[in-house]
């Protein structure tokens, strides 16, 4: 068994989804994990805030439109007129769906309800061409066997034992599309993985059932050792560790959703990054066992705060730095970094939507800074921290920057330097002569 993950750039235009089709079409059993077409999700996001917002007809006007499009496709796709009106006919229930909330009241329970319209309509369309094609494959409900907890984390058991539940109504089918992304609460209501969940929903389907190999197909070939978006020359990595990988995920290799790497590890079955515009290719390999020495990768995290803490009466004090983490806990606000000296503490956070809260409960600890606009760089390799040289290289090529943090040691295969986000591309750019 096979787990195979497509974003929506994969399949965002008729001809990739009839390419992905074919890709597809071959001996084995597939579980295929579909995301939205690509910049839906975006437009339904828009949709949803219109609808926030009371503005009825500019909602109605975003619905016509994504519609109009999809309704385009529909026509690309499909070549017989049997197909081309049942995508019409699925076309118009769920657009019909999404507009019957412009005449209700919107909370975030509906929002969600209209975020997962994405990857219904690209997992149905799908099955529809694969029909029409003569290919046998079964439409797998995600919300059927995907749930979160409480905490809104995955429910593994659930999920192993419901998936399986469901496959073995199919035992004689070797094709399955499902969609990835969404699922449901412990209530029973529909909710999601967040942005770039579908890589989680591959993983956790890919542990449930056992899987050989999971495959996460993009529109890029593997995992390049810097970000290809503001660095000329970067190459794929041919092979990762798991540890690697993860530490690369959640700094900000944009291909890989930070959670993704998890399940698979756990299961220790191997992720394979693919292109599907180069699928020849062969990507990034990321298994348990790590191969190499030295800096492999390079990612970069914006969107950072730096919060520094300064209080020479405290910081020496018993339980001081235990109250400081507690405040963070309290408004479930992630620390991605911390640096301490004897009078201050600094950690760093991803998640503004409460810094008010939490700087307001810091000062009882003694004077707080906040510090927006900043920019992890995470450089990645296996043990990096117990071979020499690595952190003097990186310190030297960036000497002429403000380095505002620095993390070395929190992880034997990461070191972390905090900078100003304008400063990032050129630091980018500093850094890959590691590689040359």
């Amino acid at each position: 068994m096979k787990v195979l993950k497509f974003g929506g750039t994969s399949i965002g235009t008729a001809e990739r989804m009839k390419n992905v089709a074919g890709s597809i079409n071959g001996s084995g059993k597939k579980i295929v994990v579909l995301s939205a077409l690509s910049g839906t999700t975006n437009s339904l996001v828009e949709i949803a805030n219109s609808l926030y917002a009371k503005e009825h007809d500019a909602a109605v006007e975003k619905i016509d439109r994504l519609e109009k499009e999809y309704t385009g496709f529909v026509n690309e796709l499909f070549e017989s007129d049997e197909f081309r009106q049942k995508g019409l006919d699925l076309l118009k229930y769920h657009f019909d769906y999404i507009r019957s909330f412009t005449q209700d009241l919107f909370t975030v329970h509906e929002e969600k309800a209209i975020l997962a319209q994405g990857e219904l309509l690209s997992s149905a369309l799908f099955h529809f061409y694969l029909t029409e094609q003569k290919i046998n494959s079964v439409l797998l409900p995600a919300l059927n066997f995907m749930r979160i907890d409480t905490n809104g984390e995955p429910d593994a058991y659930y999920i192993k034992e419901n998936l399986m539940r469901e496959l073995d109504k199919h035992s004689g089918c070797e094709l399955f599309i499902t969609q990835g992304y969404i699922c449901r609460n412990l209530y029973g209501e529909t909710d999601n993985l967040k942005r770039g969940g579908s890589d989680y929903t591959a993983s956790l389907i890919g542990a449930a059932c056992g899987a050989d190999e999971i495959q996460i197909w993009t529109d890029v070939s593997g995992l390049h050792c810097n970000d290809p978006r503001y660095v000329k020359n970067t190459k794929p990595v041919n092979r990762l560790s798991f540890d690697e990988a993860a530490e690369l995920a959640y700094f900000g290799a944009k291909i890989l959703h930070p959670s993704s790497i998890l399940p698979a590890k756990l299961a220790n079955i191997p992720v394979v990054l693919k292109n599907t515009l180069d699928p020849e290719h062969p990507g990034t390999v990321i298994t348990s066992k790590a191969i190499g020495e030295g800096i492999k990768a390079i990612a970069a995290k914006d969107g950072i705060t730096a919060v520094k803490i300064k209080s020479g009466r405290m910081l020496l004090a018993y339980g001081f730095l235990r109250k400081v983490f507690e405040v963070f806990e309290r408004y479930k606000t992630p620390i991605d970094m911390i640096t301490t000296s004897e009078v201050a503490v600094s950690v760093t956070i991803d998640d503004k939507k409460h810094i008010e809260e939490i700087t307001n409960e810091l000062k009882d600890f003694g004077n707080v800074e906040t510090n927006d606009g900043m920019t992890i760089i995470c450089l990645v390799g296996e043990n990096i921290i117990e071979q020499t040289g690595h952190i003097n290289r990186a310190l030297n090529l960036l000497k002429d920057f403000r380095i505002r943090m620095i993390s070395y040691g929190g992880s034997k295969h990461n070191i972390s330097l905090l900078i100003r986000s304008e400063d990032k591309i050129a630091a980018l750019n500093q850094l890959h002569k590691i590689f040359q």
